[in-house]
């Protein structure tokens, strides 16, 4: 059985080691699926992961929603340590923009 309006994020890539495809889902990150091409990677994540929502279901379990119907806020808290705290502070400062700015350049880039 398969998952009506499955919104949730997956992705296929190659292993070397295993000299196959697997498929991978963000939203359940214990899950995978190894096949000998992408296409049949995907469907058997999918299937997976549809089997688990149906189990999480019947059992009053709440599936996670998918990452494309969050909300963001853009807003999220890092910490580091202080002497890493003053050198990107002294950088800002150095390039005059905010601390939040350079931050968010940093983790864009």
């Amino acid at each position: 059985m398969t998952l009506k309006n499955d919104h949730y994020t997956y992705r296929v890539t190659w292993l070397e080691e295993d000299g196959e495809y697997v498929g991978l889902c963000a939203e359940f990150p214990s899950l995978s699926w190894l096949a000998h091409n992408p296409e049949a990677a995907l469907k058997g994540i999918r299937q997976v992961v549809a089997d688990v929502v149906n189990d999480m279901k019947e059992s009053g379990e709440e599936p996670p929603k998918a990452l494309a119907s969050r909300r963001f806020s853009g807003k999220f808290m890092v910490r580091v340590p202080p002497e890493v705290h003053k050198k990107l502070a002294l950088e800002a400062a150095e390039n005059g923009v905010s601390l939040n700015r350079l931050a968010s350049l940093k983790l864009a880039g």
